[in-house]
């Protein structure tokens, strides 16, 4: 069965057994609904563990969920540092434009006049939109904003991403 990533377990919070989420999705309404059940995966077991949806709250720049039958900080501290994820076949279909994390990630970075910037390894989400870590060769890694002045075209079949270069954004220095 596949999974996809949809965040990570980094602490606990308070002492009623809620844990600070730090998420990989664009739908956590969605993700983290009462009722709904993630998968757990912690490289120290070899069996994932499925947790239902207590509660779901922001609070600053984390989810905090809480799950069903862990009512105390001592029923999951133990999931410190796992990896929360969904099943694949419960994507969603998104409108035209909208991708998800895993399709982003991997594909080639190239500005438009075809200059190779390099592959984006993660997604982050620090606010206003999703900023795209770009590894490149023998270089730092280099941050795109997601935004329509930068972003150009995804073309998902052949795996690469085009963008218009802006002053400030890649110091070919680094």
């Amino acid at each position: 069965m596949d999974y996809l990533r949809v965040g990570k377990i980094v602490n606990t919070q308070g002492l009623r057994g809620e844990v600070r989420v730090i998420s990989q999705t664009d739908f956590p309404d969605k993700r983290y609904k009462i009722g709904s059940q993630l998968t757990l995966f912690q490289e120290q077991r070899d069996d994932p563990v499925v947790l239902t949806i207590k509660s779901y709250r922001r609070h600053k720049n984390f989810d905090v969920l809480s799950f069903e039958d862990h009512p105390s900080i001592n029923d999951v501290e133990k999931y410190r540092d796992g990896i929360l994820k969904v099943y694949a076949d419960d994507l969603q279909v998104l409108s035209e434009n909208e991708f998800y994390y895993h399709e982003i990630i991997d594909l080639e970075v190239l500005t438009v006049d075809g200059k190779k910037i390099g592959k984006v390894k993660e997604i982050l989400s620090p606010g206003a939109n999703d900023v795209w870590v770009v590894k490149r060769e023998s270089k730092k890694d280099v941050l795109i904003p997601y935004i329509e002045p930068v972003v150009k075209k995804i073309d998902l079949a052949n795996g690469v991403v085009k963008i218009e270069w802006m002053e400030g954004l890649i110091d070919d220095e680094t």
